[in-house]
């Protein structure tokens, strides 16, 4: 059993940390299941946002930014420009459902 203290990252941070695109993301490519497989485990669970939220105690929608979970969710808190195409082709090519984030 695996159990990892943190939502599963799929989409990429243009806030600096140094992954920018889908593809170097293990989550973004690969369902719970396949992951699971992959790891060789019995089960693979993630923490959730909302428990990530409650366990910093800092909200993603508290004044003056909160907590930046957008590599969980793909909601960037501020508008990406000229990293904004880029992203919407990496993301509908994903091979995970993005519906699957929130689970």
């Amino acid at each position: 059993h695996l159990r990892i203290a943190s939502p599963p990252l799929r989409f990429p941070c243009f806030y600096g940390i140094d992954f920018q695109t889908t593809s170097e993301l293990f989550a973004a490519n690969h369902s719970v299941a396949e992951m699971r497989d992959l790891l060789a485990v019995e089960s693979l669970g993630f923490l959730s946002t909302q428990g990530l939220e409650e366990s910093v105690g800092l909200s993603a929608t508290a004044p003056n930014g909160g907590l930046c979970v957008a590599y969980f969710t793909g909601q960037y808190p501020a508008p990406l420009d000229d990293y904004a195409f880029a992203l919407d082709k990496e993301v509908a090519s994903l091979k995970v459902n993005v519906a699957e984030v929130s689970a």
